[in-house]
């Protein structure tokens, strides 16, 4: 196993800019982050056939990924053809807003990834029983009400992503898969229960609407149909933070 200071381990590309949160903050966008993440370089057209998208689609948005720095090329090949890869493995924000338009934007992307957790998790849960029992018994599922401080869950998650790390290298070294592994979704979610009532009472709204920085523009440019409207903490190998 490599050296776990390496930092190619836990490579992070971090968004401060609003624009570019919001730019992230689309589903295909944030699907084709995860993919290249997990598969490697991969041209337009293939990522478009993994994501059951249409490879100008896929050519679009991986440009505008690649402009606030979240893809890049890879190298070899042209137009739709020419392979992309991820940045980096993790893509990070400020977990306190500077100024209102961060917040705002910070809102946004985290109500798209969260609702993204959502979807995934109620798939797992309509397909579980078909799984291995195996399977089925190792996936955990369930809460624990904790009294904490802030400075002591920081700890807890500090704890919590060090054992997850131990795992990181199979992403970039599949010879360290072993038999029978699969590729697991890992949620990290924590938060204080007393402030629900007051999230609630001020109804949660992205006051700048949503709007998708790009113009909401489709790659052939027509009105993108998710309108940037339909939108992983950190965001990781599968696309979410």
């Amino acid at each position: 196993m490599s050296d776990p200071a390496d930092p190619r381990r836990r490579s992070v590309t971090r968004l401060t800019d609003p624009v570019a949160l919001r730019a992230l903050a689309h589903p295909v966008r944030l699907s084709l982050v995860g993919l290249l993440r997990v598969e490697g370089p991969l041209t337009a057209t293939r990522a478009a056939e993994l994501l059951g998208e249409s490879s100008g689609t896929c050519s679009f948005h991986l440009r505008q990924l690649a402009k606030y720095g979240l893809v890049e090329e890879a190298g070899g090949g042209h137009g739709r053809e020419k392979p992309w890869r991820a940045t980096a493995m993790f893509t990070d924000w400020p977990d306190v807003a500077a100024t209102p338009a961060l917040a705002a934007a910070t809102g946004l992307l985290s109500s798209v990834i969260a609702e993204r957790f959502f979807g995934e998790l109620m798939k797992w849960l309509e397909v579980k029983a078909g799984e291995p029992a195996e399977w089925q018994s190792a996936a955990p599922f369930g809460d624990t009400l904790l009294y904490v401080t802030a400075d002591e869950l920081a700890e807890l998650a500090r704890q919590e992503r060090a054992l997850v790390d131990r795992f990181l290298d199979r992403q970039t070294r599949p010879e360290l898969i072993p038999p029978g592994a699969r590729l697991v979704s890992y949620l990290h979610l924590a938060y204080p229960r007393d402030a629900l009532a007051a999230g609630a009472a001020s109804g949660g709204r992205d006051p700048q609407g949503g709007v998708d920085p790009d113009g909401g523009q489709g790659p052939d440019g027509g009105l993108d149909p998710d309108g940037g409207l339909d939108h992983e903490d950190r965001l990781g190998p599968g696309g979410a933070r």
